[in-house]
């Protein structure tokens, strides 16, 4: 018989080990799986992250729909440009009245007030296509980057080199008939498409210079001769005044397209690059960008 104090311990470590036997054995004691993060409910009908080093999706949702694409055309634009061999940054360009004509004929789309006969240059132009959404910036690029012997022409020439761009690039759901976004009904691409644009674009430093830029003025120079200072252009992308880490990229609005943003932040090391399409309105559309980065940095 087991007696006193060393009998009172040897039936405690008995009934211990009764007890972590049986809850051993219904798993009472394994260790709880860690919670995956749950994907966001986004108010977009289309929305794609992928980690930008990788390229490995993240989150997708109607990621290979074709919608319309709005400004987010833009990046395109940019694209061809800067692809261009022999590119001067600085070679000036003569606004033509036919930018602005162009702007008044689509009920004032957004612009960069480009002024009539002033002489701007390349990057300026970029500063303008990319910040205020400027479709006037977006025509003198097409007509100063396309071949041909009339305006037309090199216009039809300028989306010609997007298309071949997106071609090149494996894009299989993206067509352009527009170097703006004001389409004529063929103006399409995707979340994952629109992604893969914005990250071949995000390479290239002058691009990616531009896009994370919250304001910048430009000085362009007057017909006459002098020295014009334009009133500031400012980003509307809302993520670069709300989002740390933000670092780009374009937003997009109409009424075929709705509300999109093409997004990208980088935070310790990594960066998740995404987009979201036809969203309700501008508020959120930022809210959605939002919940798809905090989603894809958690991946």
């Amino acid at each position: 018989m087991i007696t006193g104090i060393k009998g009172t311990r040897l039936r405690r470590a008995a009934a211990a080990a009764v007890t972590t036997g049986a809850m051993l054995a219904t798993g009472a004691l394994t260790a709880a799986p860690a919670q995956a993060a749950t994907a966001p409910s986004i108010a977009a009908k289309g929305g794609y992250v992928m980690n930008n080093a990788t390229g490995k999706s993240l989150y997708t949702k109607a990621a290979d729909t074709r919608r319309s694409t709005g400004s987010t055309t833009k990046i395109m634009t940019a694209l061809v440009v800067l692809k261009q061999p022999k590119l001067n940054l600085d070679s000036k360009v003569t606004i033509q009245k036919a930018y602005s004509d162009y702007i008044v004929d689509n009920n004032w789309a957004s612009n960069a007030k480009l002024i009539v006969g002033d002489k701007v240059t390349v990057r300026q132009l970029l500063y303008g296509l990319m910040l205020p959404s400027g479709c006037d910036a977006a025509y003198a690029l097409a007509d100063k980057f396309g071949s041909g012997s009339t305006r037309a022409a090199r216009v039809k020439s300028f989306i010609g080199k997007m298309n071949t761009t997106a071609k090149d690039l494996g894009l299989k759901n993206t067509h352009f008939d527009s170097f703006d976004g004001i389409g004529k009904g063929a103006n399409y691409s995707t979340p994952r498409d629109l992604t893969k644009i914005a990250s071949t674009a995000m390479k290239n430093s002058t691009f990616r210079t531009v896009v994370k830029t919250k304001k910048y003025t430009a000085k362009t120079t007057t017909k006459s001769g002098g020295t014009r200072t334009m009133a500031p252009w400012e980003n509307t992308n809302p993520l670069l005044a709300s989002y740390s880490g933000a670092i780009g990229v374009k937003t997009g609005s109409g009424p075929e397209a709705g509300y999109c943003l093409v997004f990208a932040a980088t935070r310790n090391g990594k960066t998740v690059i995404g987009t979201v399409l036809a969203s309700t309105d501008g508020p959120t559309r930022k809210s959605d960008a939002t919940k798809l980065l905090n989603y894809g940095f958690s991946k």
